[in-house]
């Protein structure tokens, strides 16, 4: 890591804070069209869920039309299981990823969204690197950036700062040190640190994901979010995370104020579900149907 980035003191993300920054209004007679349309690029053929987790829960907190791009092998079982999506059918690679050869048909719908989320499920770098780069130069909607889709740009954090205001990337602890050059324990001991490290190297805004998670911008002290509980440390609970943060931008929110949101959201999910299920034990799945109650529950 280069030079140590001054912190301040962080600044809690919690119900008070929360209703002096709403999110947009949405209106009692506006159409889907009105809460956004956010496009989901995301899953392999090893990791088709991801893309499920993430497009539902974008749709949770109220995003208004989906489109899900997914490898061709999974998309008729995605267009089955999700029939509230346009799934968009990619070609794939012998591994079973998005083959990079869809970025232009990518930009085409990506054009027309109002947010996208890359990366969920997604492993392989080289062509994950391709996609990102080529999405975040060409098109201007704001985007997600999530697993091999933050990993494989670790040398590209001049690229990703001629994308202000943006971009936000939901990395956790392993994915941090890949993108940082860094092992993972250190990331460990200061998360608040790494996450403004890379908000300063990208100039994007930074969920660094762990037991509590930190929002950082750079120049700005960061933001703390008391976590869900040990229960979401479980296969899938990122990639709800991911999609929460990008159904909130396709409704309108800057990306800090999607991102504080977003982290306050998921965790309050997992707290409801600790106190109804248990603390070990819920799936990242079940985390989905809370999210409208606890968006409800917290509109000022």
């Amino acid at each position: 890591m280069s030079a140590a980035v001054a912190m301040d003191e962080p600044v809690a993300v919690d119900r008070t804070f929360l209703l002096g920054q709403p999110l947009p209004n949405l209106s009692a007679t506006g159409s889907k069209d009105d809460r956004g349309t956010i496009l989901v690029v995301a899953g392999s053929r090893e990791v088709p869920g991801a893309a499920l987790l993430a497009a539902t829960a974008a749709l949770r907190v109220g995003a208004g039309k989906l489109q899900i791009a997914t490898v061709r092998s999974m998309s008729l079982a995605m267009a089955i299981v999700m029939p509230e999506a346009r799934v968009i059918s990619l070609r794939e690679t012998g591994e079973g990823e998005i083959d990079p050869a869809e970025l232009e048909r990518l930009v085409e719908d990506a054009a027309k969204a109002d947010a996208v989320l890359l990366g969920p499920g997604m492993v392989e770098e080289t062509g994950s690197r391709s996609l990102a780069l080529g999405l975040i130069e060409r098109i201007r909607a704001p985007m997600v950036l999530d697993a091999a889709a933050i990993t494989s740009l670790a040398s590209d954090a001049e690229r990703l700062r001629r994308a202000p205001g943006r971009l936000v990337l939901t990395p956790h602890a392993g994915e941090m040190a890949a993108f940082l050059g860094q092992a993972r324990e250190a990331v460990e001991a200061d998360p608040a640190q790494a996450g403004l490290e890379a908000a300063r190297r990208t100039g994007a805004v930074v969920a660094m994901k762990g037991d509590s998670t930190f929002v950082c911008e750079h120049g700005e002290a960061p933001w703390l979010c008391e976590g869900g509980g040990v229960g979401m440390a479980t296969s899938g609970s990122g990639d709800v995370l991911s999609g929460v943060v990008a159904g909130l931008l396709a409704r309108g929110a800057a990306p800090r104020l999607a991102t504080q949101w977003g982290v306050f959201l998921h965790a309050e999910a997992g707290r409801r579900l600790a106190r109804r299920i248990g603390t070990v034990g819920f799936l990242a799945r079940e985390l989905l149907d809370e999210l409208p109650l606890a968006l409800e529950d917290h509109r000022p």
